[in-house]
């Protein structure tokens, strides 16, 4: 099976190589002259060619989109509507509106619509899950997300769309319900125009609460989970492809107790990797992907929620 690629620049690069190595690079399509020189040279015996509408009348079953954000929703419709399977990197629109109308012309035409939520295919993420579903934390309380870095600045989309889609989407699969409240306060201190730094505050019906920081404007580098349960707490360190298990908790006598910690999943494979292969193996079953696109319209309905607080995105 064959996917053809619309978009390989920073990232697109990526998809590139891992479609190749699966053998299921059937097309790139790119603006940039330089980009498609590079690309030829690299792969020759792949067709590059100068407009995304030359793979949607290629017979290529499907098409991966990696292209600025505000291009995502366009180009997703155009590639259902010429009834291909369709991967769209994050997010996957920036309004929920346009996101449903993805997910139900998705539907309409039977085709796969899946969203690169990444770190929902991190071999650490999906083990966090079905240990916090075994009760291993006991009642799940809170969930803290930080991804913080003096790292690149932007100028169109802010800290929690550009850093943020990944822990959102993480944060509604381990609760597994729509948040009944978003709070959202930022910050803009650089001359960027839009929010450096940004905190995000999510309630559910069953009282968990989750909280995200995102930055460009921080002194280290941080990417990190932490689970606070009512018998346990865990910690997933996204540096180092660790979770700890920190068995403390506050009993009902108010009393702190600690019964040690312990290193309890360690290892890392290519998420983009294993991304792809959900993705080809979707479409040949016809089954949902895990981060397909009625998930991905609560996402987006989160960041379009907190867009609105923040004054715009």
């Amino acid at each position: 099976m064959k996917v053809g690629l619309i978009g390989a620049g920073g990232w697109g690069k990526n998809l590139a190589r891992v479609l190749a190595e699966l053998g299921a690079l059937g097309g790139i399509a790119d603006l940039s002259p330089e980009a498609r020189e590079e690309l030829r040279q690299r792969y020759p015996g792949v067709a590059i060619h100068t407009d995304h509408r030359a793979l949607l009348a290629a017979e290529v079953p499907a098409v991966a989109i990696a292209t600025p954000a505000a291009t995502h929703f366009a180009l997703a419709r155009e590639a259902l509507k010429a009834g291909k399977h369709v991967f769209v990197e994050k997010p996957l629109a920036l309004r929920r509106e346009e996101a449903a109308e993805l997910a139900d012309l998705a539907d309409r035409a039977g085709r796969i619509l899946m969203v690169g939520h990444l770190l929902l295919y991190q071999p650490a993420a999906r083990w966090i899950g079905e240990f916090l579903r075994s009760g291993g934390v006991g009642s799940v309380w809170s969930l803290h997300q930080e991804r913080l870095n003096l790292g690149t600045v932007r100028t169109v989309e802010n800290a929690l769309w550009s850093l943020g889609v990944h822990d959102v989407a993480v944060l509604l699969h381990l609760v597994g319900e729509r948040p009944t409240m978003v709070k959202c306060v930022g910050q803009r201190a650089s001359p960027s125009g839009v929010e450096d730094d940004a905190y995000l505050h999510l309630g559910f019906p069953s009282q968990i609460q989750a909280h995200v920081h995102v930055s460009w404007l921080w002194p280290e580098k941080r990417r990190r989970l932490t689970v606070v349960g009512s018998e346990a707490m865990l910690v997933y360190d996204e540096l180092a492809q660790e979770v700890t298990l920190h068995r403390k908790r506050i009993g009902e006598d108010l009393r702190p107790a600690d019964k040690g910690t312990e290193i309890v999943f360690q290892g890392a494979a290519e998420p983009l990797r294993l991304e792809m292969e959900e993705f080809l193996s979707c479409i040949r079953d016809g089954r949902r992907p895990l981060s397909d696109g009625r998930r991905a319209v609560e996402v987006v309905g989160v960041l379009e929620e907190a867009s609105r607080q923040l004054g715009g995105r």
